[in-house]
């Protein structure tokens, strides 16, 4: 039957919907293109090739789904879709698409064809069902709404999620605690949320410490992953409940779209219908041309985050070594404080003495810790003007586009130090942008220089 695999676990097709559980008459009572006969769940489909490589899978794994004998998607924008020409084939919420019962679609709040595809790509490589949404801060909401906690236990990291949090305490009274909260803070049920790397310092935290946590208490283990997508973390391996992505970032990796992603455990496909359910109401559906765009960038996805993180990797260890030298007439070291990034955090890559082996870090990112870091200034003024004397950087907000970013974060968060550059790394190349960062700090020592005369030329 479809939506069952053959061990007899419960498996949830990304095409399948929800139990008419949340709204009579609304809420599906039938698979939009299953039945008894519809043959093996599109999750199943979605997932046959687990086995290939990253890229593989980011190109093929949505081939089941493609209707047409054009090798690039085609951008499907109807928001609405034909039912059944013959009366006696007419069933709610079923609406059989004969060219292809994978691709069937009702109405696009509910699935799309480019959204859907999307989805079968997601859930190959994040290796689990997974849903898309209009953005990442939806996804979170979404994800809070239907998990339904008491308390949520939170660290620092995007300000965004700690607002989607205040705004659900003022209609449930949800409350929020810090992450390494006492455990008699925390009840069953509750959410212990982990963004890692962290957002904008791109430091990691160890999921395996807080999966241990959430299994003591009989809590929900949720991670934010957007820094570290496929192939730098697989949150699952580490005991993650459930994985969100703003997919605007490296699923997108353009600056081009808007997108959020939810992925679920395997033990809890079950989920995916609830989700799926109440993402029909709430409206928080990704748009068709946005599904297009991330079919379409989520094919790189591999090349693209490898050499961004490579690239970082080798700007922070270039930046952290002037820093170190600790020359504060220095080029680098005159200017920067500390330099922020997982790489750094050297305690954490080997084992406690004794153990040998690799540190928990190692083993949760061992392909690379994320194309994200930051660097604390010595001065906040120098932070606010750095950013407009370098030439391959943008001087923008967000993260993981192929050109590269630096955001003065102040000009976002409110709660981060007025000292504090995030730096998002594209594809240009180490080389070229460490010189980049050279002439910047030159500039701006010239800038200094000539303001300090001035200032003196004027008392």
């Amino acid at each position: 039957m479809a939506g069952e695999q053959n061990n007899g676990t419960a498996a949830v097709s990304v095409q399948e919907p929800a139990k008419p559980e949340l709204v009579e008459g609304v809420a599906h009572e039938n698979p939009v293109g299953g039945g008894e006969d519809a043959g093996p769940d599109a999750t199943t489909l979605a997932s046959r090739l687990q086995h290939l490589s990253l890229s593989a899978q980011t190109i093929h794994a949505d081939d089941f789904l493609n209707s047409h004998q054009s090798v690039a998607p085609p951008m499907h924008v109807s928001t609405t879709f034909r039912y059944n020409s013959d009366p006696d084939q007419l069933r709610p919420w079923s609406n059989i698409n004969p060219n292809n019962p994978y691709d069937s679609h009702v109405y696009s709040r509910d699935t799309a064809p480019n959204t859907s595809r999307l989805e079968a790509v997601l859930t190959s490589i994040l290796h689990g069902p997974s849903l898309t949404y209009s953005s990442g801060l939806s996804a979170f909401h979404a994800m809070l709404v239907f998990l339904n906690p008491r308390t949520v236990a939170i660290g620092g990291g995007y300000h965004g999620c700690h607002g989607v949090i205040k705004l659900l305490s003022k209609l449930t009274g949800l409350r929020a605690v810090g992450l390494d909260c006492e455990d008699s803070e925390l009840r069953p049920g509750d959410v212990i949320h982990v963004e890692t790397p962290l957002n904008p310092t791109g430091e990691a935290r160890d999921l395996a410490h807080y999966a241990a946590k959430a299994r003591r208490l009989g809590c929900v283990l949720t991670v934010d992953a957007t820094f570290a997508p496929p192939p730098l973390q697989d949150p699952f391996l580490w005991g993650a409940d459930a994985v969100m992505h703003s997919g605007t970032k490296y699923f997108g990796g353009h600056s081009d779209m808007l997108c959020g992603v939810l992925a679920v455990a395997p033990r809890h496909a079950d989920w995916v219908r609830g989700l799926r359910d109440e993402r029909l109401v709430l409206g928080s559906v990704m748009g068709s041309f946005e599904g297009w765009l991330g079919v379409r960038s989520i094919r790189t996805l591999e090349v693209r985050v490898r050499k961004q993180s490579a690239d970082a990797e080798r700007l922070v260890e270039w930046l952290a070594g002037e820093v170190e030298g600790n020359n504060k007439e220095g080029l680098v070291a005159g200017v920067v404080a500390q330099v922020m990034h997982a790489s750094l955090q050297k305690s954490d890559l080997v084992a406690s003495e004794g153990e040998g082996g690799e540190g928990w870090l190692k083993k949760q990112m061992p392909q690379g810790f994320g194309p994200v870091f930051a660097v604390l200034l010595r001065d906040a003024e120098d932070a606010r003007r750095l950013p407009s004397k370098l030439g391959l950087f943008h001087h923008a907000t967000s993260l993981g586009g192929v050109e590269s970013l630096v955001e003065w974060r102040a000009m976002t968060d409110r709660s981060v130090d007025k000292r504090l550059l995030r730096f998002s790394i594209g594809l240009e190349g180490f080389e070229d942008l460490r010189d980049d960062l050279t002439q910047g700090f030159e500039r701006l020592r010239e800038e200094k220089a000539r303001r300090g005369l001035e200032k003196g030329t004027a008392a």
